[in-house]
């Protein structure tokens, strides 16, 4: 029997409106701490060309760390697999702004996904240049995955998150001593605090993340990535996109998922749907708690799984 898709996320917006206790905003980001937490949108993007949302899936947030997807993808492209000598590709088990492990590991990250890794994904990507146009190479690139040319960097949220990332500054000057980045600190960081202060609302998002629903291919023509690449960050997303609560998002979900302290949460159903939620109320590791629940309702009420066998 056909799903009918719309009925469904029109029935989780519903109930996710409904919901009394809706997580902490991320209030250590002065810009953040602004935002409403009574927001809650969703839009699926599906391999056929649909597009549904449900609730303020129009309202623009600040993706954050969702941003590091598509940064990722990029740094593979400039560096492939040699990445992979300076960052690895295990789940941290510790928060997303975690120094604990570096000492430990001779200042290479877990994976790319905390932030310790997207710092050095930002190093990659800024390859010598100004940070100025590392993150025009990067916006350049959501918009062309989405579509949206008026996708742009909210400069308020760019400006908090430098007064106040000072756990940043320390990895990357870590990071620095262990000879694991190669640029200025303030260089790159520079490039990693404007990258995380992209803004974009659900729609824009679900449509940027299609590449990866598609094994790698751009759905207005052309590949973004091999198909390979597109399994592997994936992979990545699944295992490592949500930071020390990774698993549990996966045994609850079964989705590769990326979030973002923003309250966004990029997740990919393969061949199926790209998936954006936004609830900018956290829980406890960091990641929405609406995003988490309706996403896990809609796992249960589609069958979508990564872990299922496809339909016949």
């Amino acid at each position: 029997m056909a799903l009918d898709l719309d009925a469904i996320i029109a029935e989780i917006a519903d109930g996710m409106a409904k919901v009394e206790h809706r997580g902490r905003v991320a209030d250590y980001i002065p810009e953040l701490a602004k935002v409403d937490p009574a927001y809650f949108g969703m839009a699926v993007a599906t391999a056929d060309g649909r597009m549904l949302c449900g609730g303020h899936a129009t309202t623009p947030f600040s993706i954050q760390s969702i941003s590091k997807v598509f940064a990722l993808t990029l740094a593979l492209g400039k560096v492939g697999d040699q990445l992979w000598n300076r960052v690895g590709r295990e789940p941290s088990g510790n928060a997303f702004n975690s120094i604990v492990q570096l000492e430990h590991e001779q200042g290479i990250p877990r994976n790319p996904f905390i932030n310790a890794g997207a710092i050095v994904v930002a190093d990659v990507n800024l390859g010598g240049h100004q940070p100025r146009v590392a993150i025009g190479e990067l916006l350049r690139f959501v918009r062309y995955l989405s579509g949206d040319d008026g996708i742009a960097i909210n400069e308020a949220v760019a400006a908090s998150e430098t007064m106040t990332g000072f756990r940043n500054m320390a990895l990357a000057n870590y990071m620095r001593a262990f000879g694991n980045i190669h640029h200025a600190p303030e260089l790159v960081l520079g490039s990693y605090f404007h990258q995380c202060a992209i803004e974009m609302d659900c729609r824009q998002l679900a449509l940027a993340g299609r590449y990866l629903m598609l094994d790698g291919r751009h759905p207005g023509g052309g590949r973004v990535v091999s198909p390979r690449r597109a399994r592997r960050i994936n992979a990545l997303m699944l295992t490592c996109g949500h930071y020390d609560a990774s698993g549990d998002f996966a045994f609850r979900v079964g989705i590769p998922g990326k979030s973002g302290v923003g309250g966004g949460i990029l997740a990919i159903v393969p061949g199926r749907a790209s998936i954006a939620v936004w609830s900018p109320g956290l829980n406890a590791s960091g990641n929405s708690q609406l995003g988490t629940r309706a996403l896990e309702e809609l796992a249960q009420r589609t069958g979508w799984s990564v872990f299922s066998p496809p339909p016949d």
